[in-house]
């Protein structure tokens, strides 16, 4: 079974060993981020440094100054890794050690662009803005991000990309001294709550015949039962089509448009072009939500969340199956760092019922974050699995 392992460029930038590790875990492929979201990563092993502190999302690669001149939407550069290809540099130390590599791209997900173009950004049923959260329904998002797309994923040294959050992206987001928590909010709930009322979505609900002001008021009342403490309310059929229609039409388009932006400026017919996603369309976030025969019409594959036990397992990958074509990769992806809710002590066996559920290939987050306790049980692992 072939295993890839996510991998940041600082990780691998300034470690003349960090390759070579990775390697000796007996993956095959790396997924080397070349453009990412704001974080602040954890390296406990590099010999410069322990914290990196990505401050706001960026290209970890020189970005076309002319593909970008004169645009208002562009990716940001970054400061925080050595170099001005961090991601050029790791992939061509990765291949040396012998290892395929494709690039990792995050999409639908930029505080700092929301910061400086906040008319870019969701706006709830309730008017506040969700910086983090780019309105994939807007017009100048969608051109941004499939260029983005097509830029950020054919990287010299790159034989393939996986798309992160290409679609609809919410209120979940981890955020610095976070105090959402007070009310509980189920999974309907955070999906009302992602609903975008700004005014291209509204013109999209318009044009489908609905009211956005009834559209409005409907979320709303759906939504009073959750501040006292209850449940949320159940929105009307004709209602919840409205917002299916808009959303999945707008979704579906988006991630149409960045695969065959990627595929055209792809060296050859094989690079590989993935989506993290989840086989439901209310999905938000970083799996984004999909048709499970829509997206395999156009995509290579899907890498899909695995972690969280066989039921989890269950739910996101047989949908798949009967829409796999010859050569359709479908990615069960693991967290196997312990301290962030992985268990790669039972990656043999987990990764042993995704291969009966219809898995083909495994992801392992994150080789850069784990442990050397964590590393060396995927290592037992790997040398299992074959």
């Amino acid at each position: 079974m072939k295993a890839s392992a996510f991998v940041y460029p600082w990780d691998v930038v300034g470690d003349p060993d960090a390759a070579a590790r990775i390697a000796d875990l007996g993956v095959r492929q790396t997924t080397l981020a070349s453009a990412y979201h704001s974080t602040r990563a954890l390296t406990p092993r590099h010999p410069r440094h322990r914290i990196v502190t990505a401050r706001h999302a960026a290209a970890l690669y020189p970005p076309d100054a002319e593909r970008w001149a004169g645009r208002a939407l562009r990716p940001f550069e970054q400061t925080w890794v050595a170099g001005s290809d961090p991601f050029g540099e790791a992939a061509d130390a990765l291949a040396g050690a012998g290892l395929e590599v494709h690039a990792w791209v995050v999409l639908a997900h930029n505080s700092r662009l929301g910061d400086e173009h906040p008319g870019t950004s969701v706006r709830n049923v309730y008017g506040d803005r969700y910086p983090w959260a780019p309105c994939i329904g807007r017009p100048e998002v969608r051109e941004y991000l499939v260029d983005l797309a097509a830029e950020a994923a054919v990287r010299p040294g790159a034989s393939g990309v996986e798309l992160e959050s290409c679609g609809w992206y919410g209120l979940a987001h981890l955020h610095a001294h976070d105090k959402i928590g007070g009310v509980g909010l189920g999974e309907e709930a955070q999906y009302l709550m992602s609903l975008c009322f700004c005014e291209c979505c509204g013109a999209g609900y318009e044009g489908l015949g609905a009211s956005v002001d009834e559209l409005r008021g409907a979320v709303r009342r759906a939504l009073e039962p959750v501040w006292a403490g209850g449940g949320p309310g159940v929105l009307g059929a004709d209602v919840a089509e409205v917002f299916a229609l808009w959303r999945d039409g707008v979704a579906s388009g988006l991630q149409r448009d960045a695969v065959a932006a990627v595929r055209a400026a792809a060296p050859g017919p094989g690079f590989q072009v993935l989506l993290h996603a989840v086989p439901w369309r209310r999905g938000v976030g970083a799996n984004v939500g999909v048709d499970p025969a829509d997206v395999l019409g156009h995509a290579d594959g899907v890498v899909l969340p695995c972690t969280g036990g066989s039921a989890a397992r269950a739910a996101v990958l047989p949908p798949f199956v009967p829409h796999r074509r010859e050569g359709t990769v479908l990615a069960a992806n693991f967290t196997v760092v312990a301290g962030m809710g992985g268990s790669p002590g039972t990656l043999v066996r987990d990764a042993g019922h995704a291969v009966e559920l219809g898995a083909d290939e495994i992801r392992l987050y994150h080789a850069g974050l784990a442990s050397d306790g964590d590393l060396a049980e995927v290592r037992k692992a790997l040398a299992q699995l074959g």
